[in-house]
Formats: C-alpha cells, structure tokens, sequence
C-alpha cells in the first residue's frame, strides 16, 4: 500500500501555528523601542547642595528616558540603579502629590491606603528596614498618628531620628494639595559607600565632584592632591576616568592612613603620602592638574594661620604645575584668597561656583598660569 505523501515543512507550520502546543507555533514578534520607556514612569525630584543645581540638571540631562524635565524634577521610567549614580546629587526623591488641604488628610483610609502603598513601593526598591518624618510640626499629634498608623501598615519600624527612608511632606509648589517626598536611598547618595574613614573637615564628596567636572577631565593628566586629607578629591577623579598619573600628600599620618583606607574600599590604585606639601622636592612643572581643598580656619587651621599658609601654597603650587596647567581650589577664606588673587601677577582666576555645605558658604575657583 503507498504511503500518503508528506507535506511539507512549510505546510506543517502553516497548518500548527494556531495550535498552541505545536513546536511550529509562530513566535509572538518583540515591540521596538527600548523596554523602559513602556514601563510606568514615576516623579522624581533631586536634591542637591544649594549652588550646584546647574551641575545636578548638566548630569541629569545625560539620564537616557528622563524626561518632562523642570529644574530638579523629572520623570523617569527606568531602573532606579542608573538614578543611584548621579554624583552631583546629595539625594534622589521619588514624589506624589494628593488632593488634601493639611496634613490630617493623609488620615482619611483612602489616602492613607494610597500613602501605605506608595511608601512600600519605595522601601521594597530601596531595601530600607525603617523611616522617619520630616516635616514641620513633626513632633504634632497628627503626624505621631500618621508615623503610628504607616507603622502598621507597611510593616517598616518607626524610627524619629535615624529612619533610613525618609519622608518629606510639604505643600505643593504649583496647587492647594500636599506632596509625599520619599528618599530612595537607607543613605544619602553624597555619602559615598567608599568612605569607611572619615576626617574633621572632610570634604562633601558632591562639592568635590562639581569641582572635578568643572575643572575639565584629561586622561593624560598628571594629577597632584595637596593637603589631601581623606583622600576624597583623589577618589572622585579616580571613578571619573584614567589619567597619567595620580599623587596626594598630607602632613598629617593619621589623614593619610585615613585616604588609604578610603582608597582600598574605593578599591583604587593611588600614591599617597605624608609630605609637606610646601616642601615636597618634586620638579618643577610637574603636574597638569592640581586640586586642593584648602583648610577653612574652623575645623581645620585658623585664619591667622591661613594668612601664612595660603600665599605659601600658591607660589608652590605655580613652581609645580604644568604651563599650561590648571589649579582648582576650594576654600571658606574667600576674603583672603581673592585678596590674593587681586593682588597676584602670576595667576588668571575664575570662580566656578559657591555653595552651601555644613553652614559653610565656600567658593570653588580654578587658576592658569599667566
């Protein structure tokens, strides 16, 4: 008896790829266009050191699918990771606003199912394990029951001074209602996870960042860190980027154990050592990049000392910088360095910003060669 003639393969798909269990089913075809930008977008709003905002709005104009962009707010649907490092940025906030005239309307079970909900979504993103409020009038009876009632609802532990996730209530900028500021983060972002070592007088590591972009990033850069405590100008430009070559010095031992440390967890390679750096020995024209975080006369030097050290500092810092090299200084002794500058005929000056850091008002400046 013949056998049936065979179909063909092509016929075999054609007829199965109805067929759910045929191996032939015609796959689902992919929709174009990057997965994120289908994914719901949330508000967000950064929080940044009060004279780096044109820097913070410079970075978050590089996060790809960030749109809708107002100064500091924006929406944003991708992954929050990619949020996370921003470096200008002390803190990164996701926001909501409801309809309620004053605080006590986030008592009402509606809104306060819809608050529950939206802390909890931060807290399972951020991995916090507790939050506080912060909010005028925190101390009030309805804020107490708010804390009490969120306490049980979504099951993170109430904790008025130490919450890791953050909550910021305050009334709307454009409308009668208030909004929800929930950090994304147990820790500031400005607290870098590499600093196991702190020092009196650190530097904010945001103020150290914007000095670093504004300074200008070369790969062939001979880099040189004067009075550089624990290691925080060092370690930012590290993280940015290859150069040729990178050197910090500190008088102080225990600064220098300090950077080392900081440096290990930042897991870097840089030399540093404990040197005078008025008196290091090195050639002349020896670096192309010069940074300095110069002490402010309060947590570190006095003013009368500074009056000294800082026309010291300067003549060295021209004998060891590059020709066409540039110097990029932070300082609280604003009076008395543009005193210098003013009176200087070896230095061009520019200032590149001032901010508000720890009760301190310090300018950034970056100096050439005449």
């Amino acid at each position: 008896m013949p056998r049936p003639a065979r179909s063909s393969r092509s016929d075999r798909r054609s007829d199965n790829r109805h067929d759910p269990n045929s191996p032939f089913k015609r796959k689902a075809s992919k929709p174009k266009g990057d997965y994120r930008e289908r994914q719901p977008a949330h508000e967000y709003v950064l929080d940044v050191l009060p004279g780096l905002e044109a820097i913070a709005e410079n970075e978050l104009a590089d996060v790809p699918l960030a749109r809708d962009i107002r100064g500091l707010r924006f929406w944003y649907p991708g992954d929050m990771e990619r949020l996370n490092r921003l470096k200008s940025v002390v803190a990164v906030y996701r926001i909501k606003a409801w309809d309620v005239p004053r605080p006590r309307g986030f008592l009402g079970n509606q809104q306060l199912g819809e608050l529950a909900t939206f802390v909890a979504e931060v807290a399972r993103v951020g991995g916090h394990t507790s939050f506080r409020l912060g909010a005028a009038g925190k101390e009030s009876s309805v804020m107490q029951r708010l804390a009490s009632e969120l306490e049980g609802l979504i099951g993170l532990t109430h904790n008025a001074e130490e919450g890791e996730l953050l909550l910021r209530f305050r009334p709307e900028e454009h409308g009668e209602g208030w909004e929800v500021l929930a950090r994304m983060t147990p820790r500031p972002l400005s607290a870098r996870a590499w600093r196991v070592c702190n020092m009196n007088g650190g530097l904010n590591a945001t103020l150290a960042y914007a000095v670093l972009k504004l300074a200008g990033q070369r790969d062939e850069d001979r880099i040189f860190n004067p009075m550089s405590g624990s290691g925080t100008l060092l370690i930012e430009r590290s993280l940015m980027g290859p150069s040729a070559a990178m050197v910090g010095v500190d008088i102080d031992p225990a600064a220098v154990e300090c950077a080392q440390r900081n440096i290990k967890a930042a897991k870097r390679e840089i030399e540093v050592a404990c040197v005078d750096a008025l008196n290091t020995g090195l050639p002349d024209r020896s670096f192309d990049l010069i940074l300095a975080d110069l002490p402010w006369g309060d947590a570190i030097g006095t003013h009368g000392g500074n009056e000294v050290l800082y026309p010291a500092f300067l003549k060295e810092m021209y004998r060891l910088l590059s020709r066409q090299g540039r110097l990029a200084v932070i300082t609280h002794e604003i009076k008395l360095f543009q005193g210098l500058l003013e009176d200087s005929t070896e230095w061009y000056a520019r200032e590149l910003f001032q901010a508000f850091s720890g009760g301190h008002h310090p300018k950034a400046y970056l100096l050439s060669k005449r």
